[in-house]
C-alpha cells in the first residue's frame, strides 16, 4: 500500500518530536489505574510561503499549540486503544490548526504490557484536512 504522506513530498513540514506525559490509557485495568508515560511525534504538512514572506507567526501553525493539543489527549480521557488516541489527537490538530494540509501522528507507549524484551510499541495514523487533494505540493488544501 502506497504510503500517502508522499503526496506531500514538496510540501513544508513542522516536525514536533517527544511530546510526553503520563496517560491512562490501555485495554488492562492496571494501566488504567496506574498510568505510564506516552511520546508523541507529528509531522504537519503545511506552506510556509506566507509565514516567510511576512516572518508572522499568525501566518504559520504554531507548535507550542500543537504541543499543548496532545498533552491534553494524553492526560485526558482515558482510552483502551492508542490507534484512538491518535485519531483524536490527528482530527484536533486539523480542527484547530488551519494551516496544516495534512499529518502524521505516532504515539509511542514505550511500557506497554507486553511479555517479551522490547524497545517501544507505536501506531501511526495519517489524516488530511477534508477538501484536500492527495496532490502534495506548495499550498495544497490550504485554508486561512
Amino acid at each position: 500500500m502506497p504510503n500517502p504522506a508522499h503526496a506531500y513530498a514538496s510540501c513544508d513540514r513542522i516536525t514536533l518530536t517527544g511530546v510526553a506525559a503520563v496517560g491512562f490509557h490501555g485495554a488492562l485495568d492496571f494501566e488504567k489505574r496506574e498510568g505510564q508515560p506516552f511520546i508523541v511525534d507529528t509531522v504537519l504538512y503545511t506552506d510556509f510561503t506566507q509565514a516567510a514572506a511576512t516572518d508572522d507567526l499568525a501566518q504559520t501553525t504554531n507548535y507550542a499549540e500543537v504541543a499543548e493539543i496532545i498533552r491534553t489527549h494524553i492526560v485526558g480521557e482515558s482510552l483502551d486503544l492508542i490507534e484512538t488516541l491518535a485519531v483524536r489527537i490527528a482530527q484536533n490538530i486539523l480542527d484547530e490548526c488551519a494551516y496544516v494540509h495534512a499529518l502524521e501522528v505516532t504515539v509511542n507507549k514505550p511500557k506497554a504490557p507486553i511479555e517479551v524484551t522490547f524497545g517501544n510499541v507505536a501506531v501511526t495514523v495519517f489524516r488530511e484536512r477534508e477538501g484536500t487533494q492527495s496532490q502534495g505540493g506548495k499550498g495544497a488544501g490550504a485554508r486561512g
